[in-house]
């Protein structure tokens, strides 16, 4: 009866924190410093994304009184899918994720806007200091695209590329396809912060994600179901290619 009883407790459900939507054992609620931003922030997560130990759109969205995470895989419009009219959405920028890369452009740039075959807008300044909200795309790198592909409205959005200095802070614990990739806080913490020229608002993003990660190592040996999933291979895409 002993070995039913702690098979059972043993399959429980880790309760989940309502404002993160983390394992309680990985929430960081209680340390996140909130952030004015000027720049409205706009996370389309894809529904599949069932990483809960280190996704990190709530986390992010956590810090700004001006940001709304949507989960679902299309809207209509920018207006539906945040929840308010707007009314010029060329002034609402979109992390772009095609094969332009800022380093095969002329530009020193971190933050570069692009046109739609990929070469550097002219008046970069102008452009980005005009830019009033962003969209970040949550998910695998597959999931990602689906979003973009679904919602023909992000067309009429200025495209945007990161120049990130260093590699993800995931390391190991989270692969990504390509050296520039980032977690969505990561390129919240960029984009937010160059765009409105705030090193403090990508100095506390990432102090949040430091410690996000240092509490999921801390935990990971104890709680090994919390634990990633192995992603499927996306053998469409390969046959495809």
């Amino acid at each position: 009866m002993t070995k039913i009883s702690d098979q059972n407790a043993a399959a429980e459900p880790i309760p989940e924190c309502p404002r993160c939507q983390k394992p309680v054992p990985l929430c960081i609620c209680d340390s996140v410093t909130p952030l004015e931003n000027r720049t409205k922030l706009l996370i389309l997560q894809h529904p599949q994304e069932q990483d809960r130990a280190l996704a990190t759109a709530r986390l992010t969205a956590l810090h700004f009184p001006n940001a709304v995470v949507r989960v679902g895989l299309s809207w209509p419009s920018l207006s539906k899918a945040w929840g308010q009219p707007v009314h010029d959405p060329s002034r609402w920028a979109v992390l772009y994720l095609g094969s332009a890369k800022v380093a095969e452009l002329d530009t020193d740039r971190d933050i570069v806007a692009i046109d739609r075959k990929g070469q550097a807008e002219e008046n970069q300044r102008a452009i980005l200091k005009d830019i009033e909200g962003v969209v970040l795309l949550d998910g695998t790198w597959s999931q990602a695209k689906a979003l973009w592909w679904r919602n023909a409205w992000m067309l009429k959005c200025q495209r945007v590329i990161l120049d990130p200095k260093a590699p993800s802070r995931y390391g190991k614990l989270r692969k990504e396809p390509r050296r520039d990739g980032l977690s969505t806080l990561e390129a919240a913490a960029m984009l937010i912060a160059g765009l409105e020229k705030r090193p403090d608002i990508e100095t506390t993003l990432l102090g949040a994600f430091d410690r996000m990660l240092a509490r999921f190592r801390e935990v990971q040996a104890t709680l090994p179901e919390l634990a990633p999933k192995p992603k499927k291979r996306d053998y469409r895409r390969k046959k495809h290619a």
